[in-house]
């Protein structure tokens, strides 16, 4: 079983000033290196980072968007792309970590997706067949499970939403299939929208994330997963510098749901929605757009029943203000099938408050 190490107490620095007495600045735990770097952490961790080796008939469902026209990157979100084979027998690379002694991993789904075989293979030369539990393919994110006769090493989950932009980060994985390669940096934004799903709200870093490296954990000083390495920007497919992580606040609601039965269950609310323009955001008087515009209604739907309207505009839903899109994407999804929220429309000008019940979202629509 592998332990996780504490924060050092980190160590006080000093500044003299030309006109006063020496003043003592303490850094945040947090933001400082570990003290002689990160050899100690890695030991720690390590053995717990897996190699995924993934064999199949099917070519894994490349990812065909792109960022925004004024980007000039592309956006690299699978890892591991293969030129079509003719069908052949198709290996693919990535990597994964163990999160319970029993045996159970974390990976990406575009790692696993259309595979046949998955072998995991450990640190120590060890070697294991593993069985997919479950895959979600809207949050890219999928479990394994490994069964050994001794208790496996791993790793927990820390806090992502208490990680702060310019904290350092460790990110360690497989990267062109060099096993166990270990990278650092800090984190460069957090909630970035990349375009690649609905539900997009993720980590960016600098450290340094390769082909490989997909389904690899990024992690905070003290040893704990806070994002699982997913995507890069890149204009040649080698890492610059702007790789993406899914935060794992949203990856361990993810994992729980897809341990309990191999799915996801999301809340439905059944409608079709737009952004604001700016036209009509300078009609009603905000400052910038907010909220998301019902384009239509599904019949039958939830929200059909509770009384929404082609041309209302969602300005809350729950507790959550609704500001861009995704904001009522994940509120929704969010949200257990079955349980009533307070939606509030805006209406022909007027502030509308609607209750709705949540349905649930089929896994395909998802």
């Amino acid at each position: 079983m592998t332990s996780l190490l504490s924060k050092s107490a980190p160590l006080a620095l000093a500044a003299a000033l030309a006109t006063g007495p020496m003043v003592a600045l303490a850094p945040s735990a947090a933001l400082a290196v570990p003290a002689g770097g990160y050899a100690d952490l890695v030991e720690q961790v390590s053995p717990a980072v897996v190699f995924i080796e993934v064999t199949g008939k099917a070519k894994p469902a490349n990812f065909e968007g792109r960022l925004p026209d004024n980007t000039p990157e592309e956006l690299r979100r699978r890892f591991e792309e293969q030129a079509p084979n003719g069908g052949r027998d198709q290996q693919g690379l990535g990597t994964g970590f163990i999160t319970s002694v029993d045996g159970q991993i974390v990976t990406n789904h575009h790692v696993v997706a259309g595979a046949e075989t998955v072998t995991v293979k450990l640190p120590d030369g060890r070697s294991f067949e593993a069985e997919v539990t479950g895959s979600d393919k809207a949050t890219d994110i999928a479990v394994l499970k490994i069964t050994s006769d001794v208790e496996l090493p791993f790793v927990a989950f820390g806090s992502s939403e208490e990680m702060r932009v310019g904290d350092e980060v460790m990110a360690v994985g497989n990267p062109f299939g060099l096993s166990s390669t270990v990278t650092s940096g800090i984190i460069s934004a957090k909630a970035r929208n990349i375009n690649s799903g609905p539900y997009d709200e993720f980590i960016q870093t600098d450290a340094a994330i390769n082909r490989g490296n997909s389904g690899g954990p990024l992690f905070n000083n003290d040893g704990e997963v806070i994002g699982v390495n997913t995507a890069i920007i890149s204009p040649g497919g080698g890492s610059v510098g702007i790789g993406f992580a899914v935060p794992s606040d949203l990856v361990q609601d993810v994992v729980a749901d897809l341990a309990d039965d191999g799915t996801v269950t999301r809340g439905w609310l059944g409608v079709d929605i737009r952004p604001m323009s700016d036209e009509v955001a300078e009609v009603l008087g905000y400052d910038t757009p907010r909220g998301a515009v019902i384009e239509r209604v599904s019949d039958d739907s939830p929200a059909d029943e509770a009384g929404l309207r082609n041309g209302d505009i969602i300005l809350s839903f729950g507790d959550v203000e609704i500001f861009e899109l995704r904001d009522l994407t994940r509120a929704v999804a969010r949200t257990n099938p079955d349980d009533a929220a307070e939606v509030l429309v805006l209406r022909k000008g007027q502030e509308v408050t609607l209750d709705v019940t949540v349905g649930t979202l089929d896994a395909q629509d998802a």
